[in-house]
């Protein structure tokens, strides 16, 4: 396996927060999927989980520059998902899947972490 990308990214759960109440489901439906809208709002306080999920995309999107044309990735082209055992995964769409098969990936590892304050993740991807 070779490296061919990293992409970390910190997002403040306040500042989520206070896009939430601006901008509200406009805002979830422009960034988000439906499944992950749909699993942030099922909490109490949605912003924190709003805030690892924008924190995992723009990991993911940082470590897809290294691959020509990854400029047309758009959020909702990557997608936070759940694995069976619980565990964060990405799944990518439309243009960022396009980049992923062309460039050959065969593998992005993400790790997430938050606090009522911080959101983090790390993504990486590698290819044969």
């Amino acid at each position: 396996m070779a490296v061919i990308g990293l992409g970390v990214d910190l997002v403040d759960v306040e500042e989520a927060e206070r896009l939430l109440e601006r901008w509200g489901d406009r805002l979830l439906r422009r960034l988000l999927t439906d499944a992950e809208r749909e699993y942030v709002l099922r909490f109490e306080h949605p912003a924190q989980y709003l805030a690892v999920r924008l924190a995992a995309k723009e990991a993911v999107y940082k470590a897809l520059q290294s691959l020509p044309g990854a400029h047309e990735v758009r959020w909702r082209h990557i997608e936070v998902v759940r694995r069976h055992d619980g565990r964060p995964s990405i799944q990518l769409h439309d243009e960022a899947a396009r980049l992923s098969q062309a460039a050959g990936m065969v593998r992005i590892s993400l790790s997430l972490s938050h606090t009522r304050r911080t959101a983090g993740a790390v993504a990486l991807i590698e290819r044969e």
